[in-house]
């Protein structure tokens, strides 16, 4: 901390303090409070393994790590994490803060289909050290020679000594200790009398988050000290009623801005608890998640629209009765978009187990500004807008009675003519703004490019200065973020319409494609709920663009040829009615088949690609 800063026990009170102040300042005030816990499913059991860390425990992990990487990094060059989800990537992202290095937050080579994303990462970030497990650092050893990476130390995490005291005090306790002997809580030296280590500056870059790629290739946000506690904080104020009583239980990766930030830093500066489990066995078994998030009081988590419908689809209804989903205070939608019909689908399926409704708060978000941008109010009701088509292709927000028999909440686009629109509430702590393709702010009611400014946004894009200069606009006489991203307000509220790279304009009208998608899956049983892309491809007269859709068909389906027909058919009808477009093309393509990012999007414009070069086969 700096000098004169106060401390309490409700937190650091320095305006400037980094995380790592805030996770010193629990170590000294609630020791063996439970900090961070990890759910692992070994065998398949439905309640897990749990593993716990209370708060000095962390802290000492932390300083291990710290104090390792001291010895082959120096300050400001990069370590990036490969390793499982869990408690040790906590620790060894920490670590870095500690440490002065830059944490890079990625995967390992395990994840299917993205290693070729992971060692173009690598390759751009350059590394001193790679951050592993005693398990997975030979297979991280293998993929660095595989793909002819520069040969780096590579760290396991879980097999580092505990300094006696921690990083910065000087002293060590016993050489052969392991990190596992502190999960109780005793790790040695009260961090209240240890010696100061170097402090970060607020503007310092803290960590690369490196974005999931979706409509171009992967670029490194940097994200300062002040970025991150200050989304942190929004976050609280956004979603947390009382953190004494908090818990956040998520599945989603660490590598993600959305785990990250939910799962670690905001913990970290509220002093409540975070429970993690990995990704892969909340898709082998959702009810995992469900179980977990009404095992403890107020919890609060994070998911994309995908995820609560396919809690939906796999939770047996004798699974529900045993849910205890009155404890839940929060669940976050982020996705692009957001989809009524889903958030309505989950309440009805779990509204026996006690969930309240108010409990799904739509949100918007992006790595560039650390994640939060707006949320709505955990205590209100979902807000929908049901508005002309017309209007909106031309970007107009004109709101219309919902049709008779139709809810408010049903997902777009309903009927012919109409579609719905989903709420993302208000900023928290910063500003936004809707701009027109002219550079001018758009009134209420208009659609534009959505705009930010605010403590959270990140310093720019790692070694990419045009790009930085583009999208952030440092240096110009408005430094507001472009976020790529369109989008309305509405009484107030954020209305997200779809992204600006995605969007199919024919005759000079604008087509959202998650409309489209939605459009498809309504009409044809065979296709994989949110597995599927549309995009538009120039028509080979060379005049305009055309409609083109892949989807993956359901697992338990083999459609054939027939079925495949009449598909098309109904597709072809569906989207003209709705959307006054041709169809050039639908292909139904295997489970899998569907190119998507790292963090489960699905990435329209590799699947363009795709497309393009033939890789879905012939038309």
């Amino acid at each position: 901390m700096t000098s004169g800063a106060a401390m309490t026990s409700a937190g650091p009170a320095a305006d400037e303090a980094s995380l790592t102040d805030h996770l010193r300042h629990w170590a000294e005030h609630r020791p063996q409070q439970r900090a961070f816990s990890h759910v692992a499913f070994p065998d398949g059991s439905s309640g897990g393994l749990h593993r716990t860390l209370g708060w000095r425990a962390l802290d000492a992990r932390a300083r291990a790590v710290a104090a390792r990487l001291v010895t082959v990094a120096s300050p400001g060059e990069r370590a990036a994490l490969v390793l499982p989800q869990g408690l040790d990537y906590v620790a060894g992202f920490l670590g870095c803060l500690y440490a002065g290095v830059i944490a890079v937050p990625l995967f390992g080579p395990e994840l299917p289909g993205h290693g070729g994303r992971l060692a173009a990462v690598l390759a751009d970030c350059e590394p001193a050290c790679l951050l592993a497990d005693s398990g997975s650092a030979p297979a991280i050893s293998d993929f660095v020679r595989d793909h002819r990476l520069p040969d780096l130390p590579v760290i396991p995490v879980d097999r580092l000594p505990v300094r006696r005291g921690g990083f910065g005090s000087g002293s060590w306790g016993d050489p052969v200790a392991s990190v596992a002997s502190v999960a109780s809580g005793d790790s040695g030296d009260d961090p209240s009398r240890q010696e100061p280590e170097p402090r970060p500056e607020p503007d310092d870059i803290a960590y690369l988050q490196y974005t999931s790629g979706s409509t171009r290739s992967p670029a490194g946000v940097m994200i300062s000290h002040a970025n991150v506690v200050a989304n942190a904080r929004q976050a609280l104020d956004a979603f947390v009623a009382d953190p004494r009583t908090a818990t956040t239980v998520g599945w989603l990766p660490l590598f993600h801005d959305m785990g990250l930030v939910l799962s670690i830093a905001a913990p970290v500066v509220g002093g409540f608890p975070s429970v993690l489990m990995d990704p892969g066995d909340f898709l082998r078994d959702p009810a995992r998640w469900l179980r977990l998030l009404g095992s403890y009081e107020c919890t609060i988590s994070a998911a994309p629209n995908f995820a609560y419908d396919y809690c939906v689809a796999r939770t047996a209804p004798e699974a529900v009765e045993e849910l205890r989903l009155d404890r839940v205070r929060v669940l976050i939608n982020g996705s692009e978009p957001v989809r009524a019909g889903t958030v309505e689908r989950f309440r009805t399926a779990f509204g026996p187990a006690g969930l309240d409704p108010t409990t799904h708060c739509p949100a918007y978000g992006l790595a560039e500004a650390t994640v939060f941008v707006t949320a709505s109010s955990p205590d209100e009701p979902l807000s929908t807008v049901t508005c002309q088509a017309d209007a909106l292709a031309e970007g107009r927000i004109e709101e219309t009675p919902p049709h008779e028999g139709t809810a408010a909440h049903e997902a777009a686009p309903t009927h012919e003519g109409t579609a719905v629109l989903v709420s993302c509430g208000t900023p928290v702590g910063q500003e936004l703004r809707i701009v027109g393709a002219d550079g001018a702010v758009r009134p209420a009611g208009h659609v534009g490019e959505i705009q930010l400014r605010g403590p959270n946004i990140g310093l720019g894009y790692w070694k990419r200065a045009g790009l930085t200069a583009e999208t952030f606009g440092f240096g110009a006489q408005e430094d507001w973020l472009r976020t790529g991203d369109l989008g309305a307000l509405h009484e107030g509220r954020l209305l997200v319409t779809g992204r600006l790279k995605d969007v199919l304009v024919v005759d000079g009208r604008n087509h959202y494609p998650q409309d489209i998608e939605e459009t498809v899956q309504s009409v044809v049983p065979l296709v994989r709920r949110d597995h599927l892309a549309a995009f538009g491809v120039t028509r080979p007269d060379a005049v305009a663009e055309e409609l083109v859709v892949v989807a993956e068909h359901r697992r338990d389906a083999d459609p054939t040829a027939q079925d495949v027909r009449v598909a098309e058919r109904a597709v072809r009808a569906a989207v003209s009615a709705r959307h006054g477009l041709r169809l050039g093309a639908l292909l139904l393509v295997p489970p899998g088949s569907v190119p998507r990012t790292s963090s489960g999007k699905v990435s329209r414009a590799a699947a363009r690609t795709r497309f393009l070069d033939g890789g879905f086969g012939p038309r």
